[in-house]
């Protein structure tokens, strides 16, 4: 069976993710398998809308790293492809719903956020974890990232802290949270009402808001003008909150941090088209280094957890080095659709 599905329902388009086993991680052939799909429907007028769902217990945990970690610096093409596939996902002119049951974590999130609903259950778990791998929160996050109020994004791009529902829904990842069991309902108003928004207000229920006092504490503490600034204010603070959240950034690869902190930012008040195309620069460079391929092995290769950062502080990571990540490629920028329809 294939590793991502498509049929036509009513009035919907309906993609279904289906590699269970792997938690639904994209590949190559899937992430352009799905472009293929969205230009197709993009010229279907019997396609009113797309829905995005997935079979198991994760909707998508992310990209292939094993694959990444064997293809190395010949990965290029599939994230190429991962970026065309979000951007059109973001200027696609027919309404696009993910329904969202389980882990939604990096091109998860890049399938999903670019739409214009995101229709998530008490069992969502949302998180950008890549500086953890070496990586850095890409497939447009810089984009929602930097949207969000006051400096939740950088304090979710840096520690690849995990969101529930209800605090996805708080700072704008969730449009519309429900509950699993009805989700079928959601599918079924997605593909055969005429009044979708209407259909899809009935089944929202009640969440909790942000901690008012913990966000105003990550907003003060990661208002900070460099990632040393924000763990010297961590430190400082001396409660549970900040030393657990100084702890986690220490774990994370140096690298990534700095090149999380300008990448987020500078994408303030950017477009999801400059947002990607940093982000693909930043890729391939990312590609030739170190640490990604040690986060990999760390996690999923050897299992020991333990990975050798280089450089391994914060203190050792050369500013010019990081700022080559931002110049454009030897091999040029990321070549962007023109439309939704567009090859």
């Amino acid at each position: 069976m294939s590793d991502i599905q498509f049929e036509t329902v009513g009035r919907a388009g309906i993609v279904t993710l289906n590699r269970v086993k792997a938690l639904n991680a994209l590949t190559e052939p899937m992430v352009r398998e799905l472009g293929e799909a969205l230009r197709e429907w993009a010229r279907d007028d019997r396609v009113e809308r797309v829905a995005i769902r997935a079979e198991g217990k994760a909707f998508c945990a992310g990209g292939d790293l094993r694959d990444i970690y064997t293809r190395r610096s010949e990965a290029v093409p599939f994230f190429g492809a991962e970026y065309q596939t979000n951007y059109r996902l973001g200027i696609y002119e027919k309404p696009v719903l993910s329904l969202i049951d389980g882990v939604c974590m990096g091109g998860g999130v890049g399938i999903s956020a670019h739409g214009s609903h995101r229709i998530a259950t008490e069992n969502l778990v949302f998180a950008m974890p890549e500086t953890a791998i070496g990586l850095f929160p890409d497939v447009g996050a810089s984009h929602l990232l930097s949207g969000m109020d006051g400096e939740a994004g950088l304090y979710l791009g840096l520690t690849g802290a995990r969101l529930g529902r209800d605090g996805a829904t708080a700072v704008g990842f969730v449009t519309h949270p429900t509950e699993a069991g009805r989700l079928g309902d959601a599918l079924d108003r997605i593909a055969h009402a005429r009044a979708l928004e209407a259909g899809l207000d009935e089944l929202v229920v009640d969440t909790e808001p942000r901690d008012a006092e913990e966000a105003a504490f990550i907003d003060k503490v990661f208002g900070a003008d460099s990632v040393l600034a924000i763990l010297e204010r961590l430190d400082d603070e001396g409660n549970d909150f900040a030393a657990e959240t100084a702890a986690t950034i220490r774990k994370m690869s140096p690298t990534s941090l700095e090149v999380t902190f300008r990448e987020i930012r500078r994408a303030e008040g950017k477009s999801l088209g400059e947002c990607l195309t940093t982000e693909f620069r930043i890729l391939n460079q990312i590609l030739e280094g170190h640490d990604l391929y040690e986060g990999i092995r760390a996690v999923l290769i050897d299992k020991d957890r333990n990975p050798k950062w280089s450089p391994a502080t914060l203190e050792g990571v050369d500013a010019e080095e990081i700022e080559a990540h931002f110049r454009k490629p030897h091999d040029g920028d990321l070549r962007l659709p023109s439309g939704p329809a567009a090859p």
